[in-house]
């Protein structure tokens, strides 16, 4: 007996004196397989089993641990674990980068650019350094700036742990879907990753009286002893689509999207969606665009521009296409995840990479740019966005207000927490009207809308000349109006934020190419030919269509009506013709692209449709000679006499500036709108753009 004692007690001091190597090679596998919280702590025995001469292996076992709390978001025994990694003079520079990141989680901003800057003064060529140097400088300058958007935590839905990927679902918006580590999952051990125990989803209702109801779990197989999260639905609200992180002990902790199918106001067991045939890859965050025709995710394969990136599949009869990058615009060398749509297809996502950014992961908005193939991003302002991480937001409908995560010190005290947002509802829109100018509507007219937020749309214009749009408040819009045959004309519009519901109306007077053009309001003293002060707005409009168009070319005339002589008519239109031209220069318009013409009274007015409606006296197509003038009373003597004094313009060349010195055509010479105009036009659809 006494022999059996003593070989359990020399296992159990063997056991006890398992060598550190040991040890560390144990954290390092189960780093390898991404058990981070495993890892660490495996790091942290070895560490504690070293004696404190040992400085080299303890810096490193620090360091190794720093990383590992970061990786699983434990900010503040990663700042110690690093502490120590600095203290016992770890000779891997990249402490001062991980020392910086920590900090600027913190919102020590100041702290992060000394340690940045301690990094960059030993890599003056690493752009990485540089990039989050700047954007640390600039989230000191900018974070405190105030804005319309209120956030407050939700309490409802938050646990004592983790909650966090909110998801309204219905077309009311009434259930939220949400993850969480709260005791009462499924799971009965600890996560290897976390330290938490696996992720479950849960659910909260609203009650008759609008007020959401205490969160219980999802039934119906979705919820596994794995970790199940970070859901997303389609619109018509049939299949969910969510991420799952299954347990085996011989492969990496890889995510997967799962789908599953609503059937009788229950969820069915969800089942693998398989995107590629990488394996060895992680796919998580699903999102659907809102016409149902791609699913958006984040995955870590190979062919991206950094860590986690923003992908996307179509869906087909067979279930997802070939796999995309979404790109440079928006992918970085960091981090790009947790992709959402809000129904106006605007797409919102994270990134720790992206700049301007206020601290770890930060939520963007981001609208695609069709004809660039390329997206416009906008950077949410604080409160939405924190020194902390803050992603997985989810939108009430068409409404500016819904809830995100977001592991920022208030409220959570570093765990993440669902937060509620809302935006002042804005209820803003534009309508304009496309005509010819002195004719009627036309709806083959295109109307291009850019905004400085990346909006950069093309509207169609209806059978009555009219289009409609929504707008944003202190958002500077250019609208730009073309049809074949016509001159471009242009607006711009800001909309004031003062008010929270108006329809602002704008008009689009096509000039048409082919029929000369009346400029309305040029007006001169009598028997004089210098321009009017009260002239020179209607010239300046003139000015501005030139510009919109620069590669026309115009006759500038001067028309009289028939009293006076021929020879005295004939000068005095020439001299005014020639101070329009000299006008027009003055505003910026190359000489070389206006004839000034003097047409005296030998150019009489022809009636057209739209004159013969407001006249009625006239005909269309009646030419206002002296003669035809001299057959009415006074009054409409008046009129004729009036329409006949006159300032036009008539085209003469589409193509200035377009050829090269030998006269050969230049396609480089194009403008910005001409090029991209010529890329979307085919042959069904000519554009006529000239800008």
């Amino acid at each position: 007996m006494r022999f059996y004692l003593y070989l359990l007690l020399s296992s159990l001091l063997l056991v006890g004196c398992t060598p550190v190597e040991h040890i560390i090679k144990r954290g390092d596998n189960a780093l390898a397989i991404g058990e981070y919280a495993e890892a660490a702590g495996l790091y942290k025995n070895a560490y504690q089993r070293l004696l404190p001469k040992d400085k080299e292996r303890r810096a490193q076992l620090s360091l190794q641990m720093g990383k590992c709390y970061l990786r699983y978001g434990n900010t503040a025994r990663a700042l110690g674990a690093l502490k120590n990694a600095e203290r016992y003079g770890t000779s891997d520079s990249t402490l001062w980068l991980l020392l910086g990141d920590i900090a600027k989680t913190n919102g020590d901003y100041k702290a992060a650019q000394s340690y940045y800057n301690t990094y960059q003064q030993l890599f003056p060529n690493d752009s990485i350094a540089a990039k989050k140097l700047t954007t640390t400088e600039d989230a000191a300058n900018n974070y405190n700036t105030a804005s319309a958007y209120t956030v407050k935590i939700s309490n409802i839905f938050n646990s004592g742990r983790t909650d966090y990927c909110p998801a309204l679902f219905g077309k009311d918006a009434s259930i939220l879907y949400f993850t969480t580590t709260r005791r009462q999952v499924k799971g009965a051990d600890l996560s290897g990753v976390t330290a938490l125990k696996p992720g479950d989803i849960y659910f909260s209702k609203k009650d008759e009286k609008g007020k959401w109801k205490l969160p219980e779990p999802l039934e119906g197989g979705v919820n596994t002893n794995f970790d199940e999260g970070a859901c997303a639905f389609n619109p018509s609200g049939t299949k969910m689509y969510l991420t799952v992180c299954r347990e085996d002990p011989q492969y990496p902790r890889l995510a997967e999207i799962w789908e599953s199918t609503r059937s009788d106001a229950a969820w069915s067991k969800p089942t693998q969606l398989k995107l590629t045939s990488d394996t060895l890859s992680s796919y998580a965050h699903p999102a659907i665009s809102p016409n149902e025709d791609f699913i958006y995710f984040a995955s870590d394969m190979p062919g991206g521009y950094g860590g986690l990136d923003i992908w996307r599949a179509s869906f087909n009869s067979h279930g997802t296409g070939p796999v995309e990058n979404l790109g440079p615009s928006i992918n970085t060398a960091g981090n790009e995840c947790f992709p959402a749509f809000r129904p106006n297809g605007e797409l919102y996502f994270a990134s720790d990479g992206q700049s301007p950014n206020f601290g770890g992961l930060d939520l963007y908005r981001a609208t695609e740019d069709s004809i660039h193939h390329s997206w416009n991003i906008i950077h949410l302002p604080a409160p939405m966005n924190s020194p902390g991480n803050d992603f997985g937001i989810t939108f009430e409908g068409a409404r500016n207000r819904g809830f995100f995560s977001s592991s920022r010190a208030t409220g959570g005290r570093g765990w993440d927490k669902i937060y509620e947002f809302s935006y002042p509802d804005y209820l803003l829109s534009v309508k304009g009207w496309v005509y010819e100018q002195d004719g009627y509507e036309l709806p083959a007219a295109v109307v291009y809308m850019i905004g400085d937020d990346g909006t950069n749309k093309k509207l169609s214009v209806l059978s009555n000349g009219s289009f409609e749009a929504p707008v944003k408040a202190n958002t500077k819009y250019l609208f730009l109006a073309t049809c074949n045959g016509y001159l471009n004309i242009a607006n711009t519009l800001v909309p004031d934020s003062s008010t929270t519901e108006h329809q602002y109306v704008l008009q689009f007077p096509l000039p048409n190419m082919n029929i000369p053009v009346l400029v309305r309001n040029v007006f001169y003293q009598f028997d004089k030919a210098a321009i009017t002060d009260s002239s020179k707005v209607a010239l300046d409009r003139l000015a501005a269509l030139l510009k919109d168009n620069p590669h026309i070319t115009i006759e500038l005339s001067s028309n009289c009506d028939y009293r006076g002589t021929d020879a005295y008519n004939d000068r005095l239109s020439q001299q005014r013709a020639e101070n329009v031209v000299h006008y027009l220069i003055s505003q910026g318009i190359p000489a070389a692209r206006l004839t000034p013409k003097g047409y005296g009274k030998k150019n009489p007015k022809i009636v057209s449709k739209k004159l013969a409606e407001t006249y009625t006296f006239l005909k269309e197509g009646d030419t206002l000679t002296t003669a035809y003038i001299m057959k009415f009373p006074p009054k409409e003597q008046e009129i004729c006499n009036a329409l006949n004094r006159r300032t036009e313009f008539r085209v003469l060349r589409t193509t200035y500036g377009l050829f090269d010195e030998k006269g050969n055509f230049n396609p480089s010479l194009l403008k910005p709108q001409e090029k991209r105009e010529e890329e979307q036009t085919s042959d069904s659809e000519p554009a006529g753009v000239l800008y």
